[in-house]
């Protein structure tokens, strides 16, 4: 168990890095690794980037 509430941040930090270089999900507008995973309008998958706000499915 880690010994700080900052060495767990980390190990969840560390986590969230790998799942995104793992999948490679990137804005095709600004390039950027900050992508959110969202509900669709018609019940289906979309993203959205959270840098630059741009959307697609």
């Amino acid at each position: 168990m880690p010994a700080s509430i900052i060495e767990e941040v980390g190990h969840l930090l560390d986590a969230a890095l790998t799942w995104n270089t793992v999948t490679r999900l990137v804005c095709p507008s600004c390039g950027s690794g900050h992508v959110a995973q969202v509900l669709g309008d018609n019940g289906g998958v979309s993203y959205v980037c959270t840098a630059c706000g741009h959307s697609w499915s």
